[in-house]
């Protein structure tokens, strides 16, 4: 079985009102963290960088405005399949980016088609690796 689905996107970093530019973003979903998205974002002269969130937020976002956390994602326009806003802060710093909605439904079409949402939970492997990474977490906490 596939374990990985993986596309890439050209998003619009909004800068300011005035300025923006065009950048590659990797969307990947894995079946060893089944809740999750992950996209990865190439801005020029920086490392990429990566956020994750969940699967569900992404897939919300694409109708209405989600997120109450350090990821917020909307709709530009209220009916119809339209251009998304997602917005990443942490504290009092931002980023923004606009996408085209239909290569994220698609991705996440993929993403459905290899775990359907609602169905994250009878992956086995995923119960065996959270416990397996809260033991290494709580290991790490008791030996500092």
């Amino acid at each position: 079985m596939r374990e990985t689905v993986q596309a890439e996107v050209l998003m619009s970093f909004l800068v300011s009102e005035e300025l923006s530019f065009r950048i590659p973003v990797e969307l990947r979903y894995e079946t060893r963290d089944p809740y999750a998205v992950r996209m990865t974002f190439h801005l020029p002269g920086d490392a990429p960088v990566t956020w994750a969130f969940g699967r569900e937020l992404l897939v919300d976002g694409i109708n209405r405005p989600s997120g109450d956390g350090d990821v917020h994602i909307a709709p530009t326009e209220p009916e119809g399949l339209s251009d998304v806003v997602i917005r990443l802060q942490v504290g009092s710093d931002r980023a923004l980016f606009r996408a085209s909605a239909p290569p994220l439904v698609a991705f996440l079409d993929r993403t459905d088609k290899l775990v359907p949402l609602g169905q994250e939970r009878t992956l086995g492997d995923f119960e065996d690796n959270l416990e397996a990474a809260l033991g290494r977490i709580l290991a790490e906490e008791n030996a500092g």
